[in-house]
């Protein structure tokens, strides 16, 4: 089993829909899936219908040490499985502040049976703001993967908080929680040379951390598919599996981004349908 945390210490910048699409087209690619909503806004939680909800989620998760099968519900997707966000009043973070060991809450409590035995990859969304449910996110992963959008201040800012975050947390892995690698996306990067220009200097700037963060050859450009699907709450690679014209289609694009960061899967892939040829 594989995890990955999709965070930013920015908000705004595409976590929840990253997380939705990747998760969904790994799910109809033929992994057993599972995505853990670690945001007290709901955003991922309300992304996809659910064909049978669970009467828990993240709080009794996190509260009781142990992901059990009454934590997770199951979205329209095949193979799909959430972990829903259930504190709108936001009292999980000051809960965790409290413990000795929040940084490790989600990580043990991902290691049950219920998760274990079931799933082949979990993938949990952030919130942006920096806090104890996005640090125990982040020791939770074995990959971390962050979207950063092509503009100069959004960029400046991803840089700093992100090596803040990692220094911050870096301590943990003493303590037997080993940081992943961080795989940065240039998400919704648009055709203009500014943004072409940001995108090259963020690759520059990330090849002087020595391999301890890591852009992606894969680039999620700005296309209005993204925003249709998020509408229909369908997955971007059913919504939009070719297009005309340079830019690829967000299937493609999808399919590029997964076969990166799981290389295992390279070649595979699945129609408009969500089915393999």
């Amino acid at each position: 089993m594989i995890k990955f945390t999709v965070t930013s210490t920015k908000g705004g910048v595409g976590k929840t829909t990253l997380t939705a699409n990747l998760g969904a087209l790994l799910a109809d690619l033929g992994l057993r899936v599972l995505l853990v909503d670690a945001d007290v806004q709901p955003s991922l939680s309300k992304y996809f219908p659910l064909c049978s909800p669970a009467p828990a989620g993240l709080t009794r998760a996190v509260v009781g040490g142990e992901v059990t099968a009454d934590c997770i519900a199951h979205t329209v997707v095949d193979g799909l499985d959430i972990v829903v966000s259930d504190d709108p009043q936001g009292q999980l973070p000051p809960w965790l502040l409290q413990r000795i060991d929040r940084g490790f809450r989600l990580r043990f409590a991902l290691q049950s049976c219920a998760v274990r035995e079931r799933y082949d990859c979990v993938l949990i969304d952030t919130q942006g703001s920096i806090g104890p449910l996005q640090d125990a996110a982040v020791l939770a992963a074995d990959i971390l993967v962050s979207p950063i959008t092509p503009e100069i201040l959004s960029a400046r800012e991803f840089r700093d908080g992100t090596m803040e975050l990692l220094e911050r947390l870096e301590p943990s892995s003493a303590l037997g929680a080993t940081l992943g690698p961080l795989k940065a996306v240039i998400y919704r990067q648009d055709r203009t040379i500014d943004a072409r220009s940001i995108a090259s200097g963020i690759r520059e700037d990330f090849i002087r951390l020595k391999g301890r963060v890591s852009v992606l050859d894969t680039v999620v450009p700005y296309a209005k598919a993204y925003k249709e699907a998020a509408t229909l709450r369908v997955p971007v690679h059913r919504h939009e599996p070719a297009r005309e014209g340079p830019m690829p289609s967000a299937s493609m694009v999808m399919h590029r981004l997964a076969w990166e960061l799981i290389p295992s899967l390279m070649g595979l892939e699945v129609d408009g349908q969500g089915r393999r040829p």
